[in-house]
């Protein structure tokens, strides 16, 4: 197994995108699998940085157990942080004050400073299953365990782990809201929201139909949600949700988005088009509601891409198997997106 601190000298490329001639630079080689975190999560340092990601490299150069890398997006070298034997690479994510990062290793959370060795904060109870995980606003884990027929949701708060809610219905994709002590998730097919103390819960007012891949824009103020209608004829649909307000609107028609972003004012959302023929990473303007292409992705699978901004607004970075094995890409949108600063308003 490949040790923790291994460096990797830079191993991008660039081309222009056959579409629109953008350049685009491949960040990592595709002959190893690499990949990033669940988009809702901590992936980039404040100041756009550095970037968590994950791949599949080992010490010969060889495949072996998904490790986490730091990778430096100024001067393009990585830096492995894990020896783990399990890594899930979802649940990979800075912490608050980016000096260390979470992860789990098969059932164990792990916490791990940038510069030390890993602690287990938790470890999820034999013969229990566990998904999603978020980090909420005053520094808690969560993340839900099923049971005997029984999903929860736990809550950690300085390595005392207590249970938020607890329901018959599975529960996944959890994302802690931003600056409130609130956290989201699906369950039956439906958008929920409780307070992080147990209180509080209620099912979302979304639209009829299929309720696809969700985010809360930075803010927090409002979760942004792809809707899919029952007739296989219309075209999936980008809305928004203000659970505040009990408010639920149109906010623009896609091109079949299969996943989508915002920006860090939310003046933009980002996407990967799940249509064959036009197997692009877009962005959508929320003012005009306006979709720019900026480049191909051509990805086997359209779920693998899911395309995210960097905290300045100024890349969008995203996953695609065109070269070989799946490998993390990064295209400049200065020119469309105006920067923004490392915290949303």
């Amino acid at each position: 197994m490949a040790a923790a601190g291994r460096l990797t000298p830079p191993e991008w490329a660039r081309y222009a995108d056959p579409a629109t001639e953008l350049e685009v630079l491949r960040l990592t080689d595709p002959a190893f699998t690499s990949g990033m975190s669940a988009p809702h999560l901590r992936q980039f340092t404040r100041r756009s940085e550095s970037l968590l990601y994950w791949s599949e490299r080992a010490a010969a150069d060889s495949p072996g157990p998904r490790q986490a890398f730091l990778f430096d997006l100024k001067l393009g070298g990585s830096r492995q942080l894990t020896s783990a034997a399990a890594l899930d690479p979802s649940s990979l994510t800075f912490s608050a004050d980016e000096r260390s990062v979470l992860f789990f290793d098969g059932p164990a959370l792990n916490e791990m400073p940038l510069s030390g060795a890993h602690r287990e904060v938790h470890h999820v109870p034999d013969g229990a299953t566990r998904t999603g995980f978020t980090v909420g606003t005053d520094g808690s884990l969560l993340f839900a365990e099923r049971e005997k027929g029984r999903s929860r949701i736990v809550s950690i708060v300085r390595q005392t782990a207590r249970r938020v809610l607890e329901t018959d219905q599975e529960i996944d994709g959890l994302m802690a809201r931003p600056r409130r002590l609130q956290v989201l998730y699906r369950a039956g097919g439906q958008l929920w929201i409780v307070n992080t103390d147990g209180s509080g819960k209620r099912q979302l007012k979304t639209a009829p139909g299929q309720t696809g891949g969700a985010m809360w824009i930075p803010s927090g103020r409002t979760v942004i949600y792809l809707h899919t209608p029952d007739d296989p004829k219309e075209l999936v649909t980008l809305r928004e949700n203000s659970p505040d307000e009990g408010t639920d609107k149109l906010l623009a028609k896609t091109s079949q988005f299969v996943s989508v972003a915002p920006n860090a004012d939310a003046s933009v959302f980002t996407g990967a088009s799940r249509s064959k023929a036009n197997a692009y990473v877009l962005i959508l303007l929320r003012a005009v509601r306006r979709e720019l292409t900026l480049c191909e992705h051509h990805a086997s699978d359209p779920a693998m891409v899911q395309p995210v901004f960097t905290p300045d607004s100024q890349s969008i970075l995203f996953v695609s198997d065109r070269h070989g094995k799946p490998a993390v890409y990064e295209v400049r949108v200065a020119r469309f997106v105006e920067e923004t600063s490392a915290e949303p308003a």
